[in-house]
């Protein structure tokens, strides 16, 4: 048979990736076999573990070490770990610094982690996303179960399939897409959060009620207040909201792994991003992303004919939540409109920007009026006096 000169093969194939999401009220404690359950044995060998813990957390709660290792011991023999707990440096900074990667890499190649291993890490958003990066890259990828500590990491980033690090002091420059083995959300572990953290989580569940949801919206409306004060029916409430909308979007939304032009989950973000960076990120992410969906919202009401009524109530249930929806950084308009062109890069191809149209009605822009986006900008600064 005669071949021709040129000839194509384009097969399209999914993968049979699962999303394991737990919720439990003491991990730690009585439902500590739900993390246990999640540890397969390799054939007829223990399973093989790590745990990397947020400083943060460690220092928040004394002796977590050791209940940690209380809890995977009481497994019979079904898990081994391979050394005790190690802490790992909180927040922005266990992104910022190569050193942290490469002792990830190290401790895992010293201690013979391979394929059907698994690293648990217990922290924060950005510890969740310095680790996982670690252990996707490691032989192409352990198996990552991931216990955010933060409410944050809880109602969004907890369940996401994207793992970085900072590079190039831009926000999230290197990084791999991989599916967590499981993500536990628990209870307790969030009652030595401070304040300022606690209410972060927050603003990713207004964002993603605004692109999704209409009721949920209202719902987070309507209980700002009781989550402001911590009211723990009303925060469990709103993160489990949370965490279901971004579920939803990651497992059936159609793309994942972000190879289309847009990021809708990414309403906000654009100048969330780059505010952290520019303000060699003191502003949290979840307060960046407060003053970035204010933003976003603001501009929508001048560009796209989001009612002034829908963007007022979005503002003021920010601040009902205790974010912000303003900071000094917003003064050097230029330098925060950089952020745009860090968001077209990170997507590659053309400038893609999700804002909303109406509560529940995401609308993907192409062209930025930044005449209407400087007034909006401005704008934040006078709302917030």
């Amino acid at each position: 048979m005669l071949m021709k000169s040129s000839d194509s093969i384009d097969i399209s194939f999914s993968l049979p990736l699962v999303q394991r999401l737990r919720f439990t009220a003491d991990v730690f404690g009585d439902d500590s076999q739900v993390l246990t359950d999640l540890l397969e044995p390799s054939g007829d060998m223990p399973a093989r573990a790590q745990i990397w813990l947020d400083q943060h957390v460690a220092d928040a709660n004394p002796g977590i070490g050791h209940r940690i290792v209380n809890t995977l011991n009481a497994a019979n023999d079904h898990v081994l770990l391979t050394q005790p707990p190690q802490v790992i440096a909180g927040g922005e900074a266990s992104k910022n610094d190569p050193a942290i990667i490469d002792n990830l890499l190290r401790n895992f190649n010293d201690h013979d982690l391979d394929r059907r291993s698994y690293v648990i890490v217990i922290g924060g958003g950005a510890v969740l996303d310095a680790v996982g990066y670690a252990a996707s890259i490691a032989h192409r990828g352990i198996r990552l179960i991931r216990i955010p500590t933060t409410t944050l990491a809880q109602a969004d980033s907890g369940v996401g399939v994207k793992n970085a690090v900072n590079w190039f002091g831009k926000k999230n420059w290197k990084g791999t897409f991989a599916v967590p083995w499981g993500v536990i959300n628990d209870a307790k572990i969030l009652e030595t959060l401070p304040d300022r953290d606690y209410r972060c989580g927050f603003s990713e569940v207004v964002k993603v009620s605004l692109l999704k949801q209409t009721t949920a919206f209202e719902q987070v409306c309507r209980d700002a207040e009781k989550i402001c004060q911590r009211d723990p029916q009303a925060a469990a409430g709103a993160i489990r909201a949370s965490v279901q909308m971004h579920l939803d979007h990651i497992t059936r939304g159609g793309d994942p792994f972000e190879t289309l032009e847009a990021r809708p989950l990414d309403f906000g973000h654009w100048s969330a991003h780059r505010l952290e960076s520019l303000t060699n990120y003191q502003l949290r992410h979840g307060e960046a992303v407060s003053i970035g969906l204010a933003i976003d919202c603001l501009y929508s009401a001048r560009v796209l004919g989001l009612p002034q009524a829908d963007c007022d109530r979005v503002l003021d249930c920010l601040q009902r939540l205790g974010l912000p929806i303003h900071h000094a950084a917003l003064r050097d308009e230029d330098a925060l409109l950089q952020g745009l062109e860090e968001f077209r890069q990170h997507l590659g191809g053309r400038l893609t920007i999700t804002l909303i149209d109406a509560i529940g009605s995401p609308v993907d822009v192409h062209e930025i009026d930044f005449a209407a986006m400087r007034d909006a900008i401005a704008a934040t600064r006078h709302l917030a006096q």
